[in-house]
């Protein structure tokens, strides 16, 4: 018994283990992007091609918070796209 406990834990640490340096590897993939790259791999799913000068830089802002939320992107991922939208505006 002691013997098939030590295996299941040895078993579920491996698990937790691969699940963490999954995390770590997309995290760092995540940082390495540029926010033109994330932006053609998020926001041209859902969208239309815009011109980063359609909006103001303020507009950006209220869109890249209210699209961070529903795109489900962390706040990395969405200050890059802003930033990049911004400086292209």
């Amino acid at each position: 018994m002691k013997k098939i406990i030590s295996i299941l834990i040895l078993v579920g640490g491996i698990g937790l283990g691969a699940f963490t340096i999954q995390s770590c590897s997309t995290s760092a993939m995540v940082q390495a992007k540029s926010g033109a790259q994330l932006w053609g791999e998020n926001c041209k799913r859902c969208h239309n091609v815009a011109s980063p000068s359609d909006y103001s830089d303020v507009q950006w802002d209220v869109i890249g918070t209210h699209m961070r939320l529903r795109a489900n992107l962390t706040a990395d991922e969405m200050r890059k796209i802003v930033e990049f939208l911004q400086s292209a505006n």
